[in-house]
């Protein structure tokens, strides 16, 4: 939930290549005290000093200790990655000016004790009278990938394509094993208190957009969610942008893996349409099923075992990993990510996923202040550490 749902928050423009659809990013970040470590709701003040050199790209969050970036629109993961290096630069700075630091975590890994700083914004405010103490510790960061795809009804075929997929996406960002000074024994903290709403997690299996809207719509009918026209499952159509967005992963701590995880997802969008113009029926498993799947994902993180989403085989995270690279490997070469998504799956297997560097990290002197440390440390350059093949490219 952002104000970028009101407003465009991946404008569709200067599109350097029609033929190649675009991809542009949000990523949220929590602000914690230099000193204490603590998020701190000092949103209002970071963007006001944000906005100057990074102007729309920068705004606030459902909470105040939150801030959020937004990417233009980028024909390559390296273009892609370059901005959000800017961007992370640019609120790091703007941080800075205030006392504070910049932390990609799904969860605040230090939080004070007391009621949640909701920002005031019209929406959020409706959706703490809709759910009341379900929203007290609603305090989430999330990596969200827009993909160009302006056809309504190919992008609902395209949703029902890639719900299977969502897990595992899960999975790959996991980033939240700690909140609000606890360890809560799962990678995906973030995602265990997404799923306990009925508006959030894996979209319903709709026949068309018209099908997509009125199960939106009933759903609010009932109270399941706050606005028919904005549902916040984790691939929709966007409402007033001609994307698709999916919404179920972590914000990680490298923008290298969040430029990555985007050529995942545009790879997975392109592959899904051509499925789906193809005539192809979608696989449907039960929601059930698929929220279990899920749960999987949130506990384990990349290190568990989990279903296939082509066989429903439960099988190792690399094995999955392999099997996602070979769907999608048409696609990403096409655009040229094939190097981009096999670094990411090089680097999973060999260092975790931001869970796994995070619970690292407590393990050092400090324990928890040690992880946010780590967390707001200066991000990789765009010739060192994980950034150098990204970089490369032109």
């Amino acid at each position: 939930m952002s104000p970028s749902d009101d407003a465009q928050a991946v404008p569709d423009h200067d599109r350097q290549d029609p033929s190649v659809p675009t991809v542009g990013v949000e990523e949220e970040f929590f602000l914690v005290g230099a000193g204490s470590r603590m998020v701190e709701p000092a949103a209002g003040r970071v963007v006001a000093h944000a906005v100057t050199a990074l102007g729309d790209d920068v705004s606030g969050e459902f909470t105040e200790f939150q801030i959020e970036t937004r990417t233009p629109p980028c024909t390559s993961a390296s273009q892609l990655h370059r901005e959000l290096l800017r961007l992370r630069a640019g609120i790091a700075q703007a941080a800075a000016a205030e006392g504070l630091k910049v932390c990609p975590s799904g969860t605040p890994v230090l939080r004070p004790p007391g009621p949640m700083p909701v920002a005031a914004h019209p929406r959020y405010r409706a959706s703490t009278d809709l759910f009341r103490s379900m929203m007290d510790d609603y305090a989430i960061s999330a990596l969200h990938v827009h993909v160009h795809l302006p056809d309504r009804d190919l992008a609902v075929e395209v949703s029902n394509h890639l719900r299977p997929w969502l897990p595992l996406l899960v999975e790959m960002s996991a980033n939240s094993p700690f909140c609000a000074g606890r360890d809560t024994g799962y990678a995906s903290w973030r995602s265990v208190i997404r799923l306990r709403f009925p508006c959030l997690g894996p979209p319903p299996y709709a026949q068309s957009f018209k099908d997509y809207r009125q199960q939106a719509a009933a759903i609010a009918e009932v109270g399941g969610m706050p606005f028919a026209e904005l549902p916040f499952w984790d691939i929709r159509p966007h409402p007033r942008l001609p994307t698709v967005e999916v919404r179920c992963m972590d914000v990680p701590p490298d923008p290298a893996d969040s430029a990555a995880l985007a050529a995942v997802v545009r790879a997975l969008v392109v592959t899904a349409a051509h499925t789906a113009r193809r005539g192809d029926a979608a696989p449907h498993p039960p929601t059930e099923l698929l929220r279990c799947a899920y749960w999987s994902a949130t506990r384990d993180g990349w290190s568990g075992r989990g279903p296939d989403a082509l066989t429903g085989q439960v099988l190792p995270a690399a094995v999955r990993g392999a099997r996602l690279l070979d769907h999608i490997r048409p696609a990403l070469e096409e655009h040229g990510d094939i190097e981009t998504v096999t670094a990411l799956l090089r680097r999973l297997a060999g260092r975790g996923t931001g869970a796994h560097r995070q619970r690292v990290a407590s393990r050092l002197p400090g324990g928890l202040t040690a992880v946010v440390d780590d967390l707001t440390g200066p991000p990789p350059g765009p010739a060192s550490g994980t950034s150098a093949a990204l970089a490369a490219k032109p």
